[in-house]
């Protein structure tokens, strides 16, 4: 997700330089895909993996992402860009956040917090290290060859890793420190391989969540969020090179410092996440992106845009990782996938929608001004809807909850 997600923004100038195409134009593929698709799959995708297993989605999503970056780098055309770019939608819902986010749920209680920022340093890893290396390929090889060697990488280096991970702990696969140490099973693995085996049809209805005022705080938090920063990060390359002119070595040295500064977010929000309530977690992660902005969009000096570059990389580590923790806290992990399922296709939605408004407000302006500040006011915005959502946090050694309490938290084992 990593070379996917943060590689594809790289190549938009060049194909606004070489189709002569619109910014709104090149940055509409990512809109109108997950339009599209996270509407039409989101939840099927998350049905699925709470009803098979995340590893098999993960397979698919990953050829599917691979596939479309190769496919895209031979376009010459509207037509089969955004065909492709129905693929690299497609893998983002199959093989991105959802499967892992689930996955990790499943494996670790406690240390979830800790365990879900550490997943998550393959994405910081991978974007840090696309935009230097698709500036290096691009030199050598020029753009088109460059992004579809990144599209063949994704491929080889992903499969084997899905292909080998075990989609739960049972009591045939336990953790390695019980295996090895011929511990007896623990309460905590009994209950992480009790809840891998409950299908969809014993968890809780999912009517209880949809009735839940929480429920639609946090998805109206997270889109607002998700929004402000894919409104951001799909337009940073386009703002820095069309607008402020700098070189193509420089673009590719600050996008990957926001990268580079995301892994210090992930593994400090998830840190935090497992010590304090994760509410308050989510709002120093929302109020970063909110003070980042302002930096990017007014410009006072060459160095703000390096200060951007770093509060926007901690924000940017923190803000997709945080919101499965406050799902699963919320409404407990046996019907997660379906959850995440719906926010991430609402995510999805505002994440794809962001990103075309702001470029097309440009291309009416010739000014990215009216675009940022929009990003500024929904990321607020995202900020009080975090703000309005109840301190929940799951206490730790306590039993699963079940059946309806665990659908509607804030009883039984929440406290």
């Amino acid at each position: 997700m990593g070379l996917a997600l943060y590689g594809l923004p790289f190549y938009y100038d060049f194909m606004v330089k070489d189709f002569g195409w619109k910014p709104g134009q090149v940055t509409s593929g990512n809109a109108y895909s997950k339009l599209i698709i996270g509407p039409l799959f989101g939840f099927l995708a998350g049905w699925i993996v709470d009803r098979f297993g995340p590893r098999r989605l993960m397979i698919a999503g990953i050829v599917m992402a691979g596939a479309a970056l190769i496919g895209l780098s031979a376009v010459t055309g509207l037509g089969l860009f955004y065909f492709f770019y129905l693929f690299n939608a497609l893998g983002y819902v199959c093989g991105g956040p959802l499967p892992n986010q689930v996955l990790l749920s499943r494996w670790f209680d406690r240390g979830r917090g800790k365990a879900m920022g550490f997943a998550y340093l393959g994405i910081g890893i991978g974007g840090a290290a696309v935009p230097l290396l698709s500036h290096w390929l691009t030199d050598a090889l020029g753009w088109h060859a460059a992004l579809r060697t990144i599209g063949i990488a994704i491929i080889a280096i992903s499969l084997p890793m899905a292909f080998f991970v075990k989609d739960c702990p049972t009591s045939f696969s336990l953790p390695r420190r019980a295996k090895d140490s011929h511990d007896e099973e623990t309460p905590q693995d009994r209950r992480q391989a009790e809840a891998c085996r409950i299908s969809a049809s014993e968890a809780a209805p999912l009517s209880e969540v949809l009735k839940s005022s929480r429920f639609y705080l946090l998805a109206v938090a997270s889109m607002c969020s998700i929004g402000a920063v894919g409104g951001t990060n799909q337009n940073l390359k386009l703002y820095l090179s069309l607008e402020q002119n700098y070189a193509q070595g420089e673009i590719a040295l600050i996008l990957a410092l926001v990268l580079a500064c995301s892994l210090a977010g992930r593994l400090l929000m998830g840190w935090l996440a497992d010590r304090y309530p994760r509410k308050y977690v989510m709002l120093m992660i929302y109020g970063i992106v909110a003070t980042a902005i302002p930096l990017l969009a007014f410009a006072w000096s060459h160095q703000s845009v390096y200060v951007f570059a770093v509060l926007f990389g901690i924000g940017l580590g923190g803000d997709y990782m945080i919101i499965p923790l406050i799902a699963a806290d919320l409404f407990g992990v046996r019907m997660l996938g379906r959850v995440m399922g719906i926010i991430l296709a609402a995510d999805g939605m505002a994440e794809a929608i962001c990103p075309m408004i702001v470029a097309r407000m440009r291309d009416a302006t010739n000014s990215y001004a009216a675009g940022f500040t929009l990003l500024i006011t929904v990321a607020a915005l995202g900020a009080l809807a975090a703000a309005l959502l109840p301190k929940v946090r799951k206490r730790e050694g306590a039993p699963a909850a079940t059946g309806k309490s665990e659908a509607v938290a804030g009883t039984g084992n929440h406290a």
